[in-house]
């Protein structure tokens, strides 16, 4: 193979879409200093068990792994931002209140998310540590929406979904880790056919419940249809209502989806993501994720987004060369 040849999934990034690409970061970055966001850039490379940190088991956040040439440890090229963010709360700043971080930079996925992503994204992404209300995801939401405004994306629709409804359906029930991955993934993709072989062995009203989450998706007229569906799981009902609470709150076309389970696997309740035409999936997916900062030794609430400013640069207006 020619030394020029790139691996799969990696490529160069010219002169024009470079500069192109830097002035959507400087535009993203100010956009959240504005909000009142401080910068952290942490290091691309840490111990793997750090890197792994509250991530779940989710084959998105698989890093790269090698061997630190000083001390022999095992190491990890991130694959996400998130869990670091997660870490400088909690042991290099340990403040009291609330905490604005945001940050900019590459991470490595061992496999790319989609047939022409990229291995490569060049990740923004903002995080709010230490409120747990409602207010501090839509100050999130509407952040992630300011980014895209300012960098001239038009169209935009959220679509909105919680990671408590299907943990409340399925509380209390013994399942194997394999099974459990299985439901989530049948979900995820709307397989009704697989997932009414999954639920066979759980309770008739558990079954049930999970069988009409593929069809609970549309208008934000979901949700109070979703809500006599879920009537026996009081947390499920309130998660719910505060995603009524949240599309309230949106300027823009609001969709609602209780089965997608895509994304990352720490989140803990109200999850978005951000469509824009041109995009051939998510351009922005964040949400609430208030376990992760314990395994650092500081449990506090925190909900965030990021995004792929290279996958940004593709939907966005082309800018005029400018000498």
């Amino acid at each position: 193979m020619s030394a020029w040849v790139l691996p799969d999934h990696l490529a160069d990034v010219l002169p024009s879409e470079a500069r192109h690409i830097e002035e959507l970061r400087r535009l993203a970055l100010d956009g959240a200093r504005r909000f009142g966001y401080e910068l952290v850039m942490p290091p691309l490379l840490e111990h793997l068990e750090s890197l792994l940190t509250g991530t779940g088991s989710s084959p998105e956040l698989q890093p790269f792994k090698l061997v630190d040439q000083l001390s022999g440890r095992s190491m990890g090229l991130r694959a996400d931002t998130t869990p670091q963010a997660a870490r400088i709360d909690a042991h290099l700043l340990n403040r009291p209140g609330v905490t604005r971080l945001c940050y900019c930079g590459p991470v490595l996925h061992t496999r790319p998310d989609g047939p022409y992503a990229t291995r490569e994204p060049l990740q923004f992404g903002a995080e709010l540590f230490g409120h747990g209300g409602l207010e501090a995801d839509l100050e999130v939401l509407q952040l992630a929406l300011s980014v895209l405004s300012q960098s001239a994306v038009r169209q935009v629709s959220v679509d909105l979904g919680d990671a408590r409804i299907v943990k409340s359906v399925l509380a209390g029930i013994e399942l194997d880790s394999a099974v459990r991955q299985s439901i989530h993934q049948a979900l995820a993709a709307k397989d009704i056919s697989s997932l009414q072989q999954l639920v066979i062995p759980l309770p008739n009203a558990v079954g049930q419940a999970l069988l009409s989450l593929p069809v609970l998706y549309g208008d934000v007229t979901v949700l109070e249809r979703a809500q006599s569906v879920l009537a026996a799981w009081p947390q499920a009902v309130q998660a719910l209502k505060e995603l009524q609470w949240l599309a309230s709150h949106l300027d823009v076309p609001v969709t609602v989806d209780l089965a997608d389970l895509r994304g990352y696997a720490y989140y803990s309740g109200a999850r978005f993501a951000v469509y824009v035409p041109g995009a051939s999936d998510a351009l922005v997916r964040g949400g609430r994720y208030d376990e992760v900062g314990a395994v650092f030794g500081r449990k506090r609430p925190a909900v965030g987004f990021s995004l792929d400013l290279k996958s940004l640069v593709a939907v966005v207006p082309r800018q005029p060369l400018r000498a």
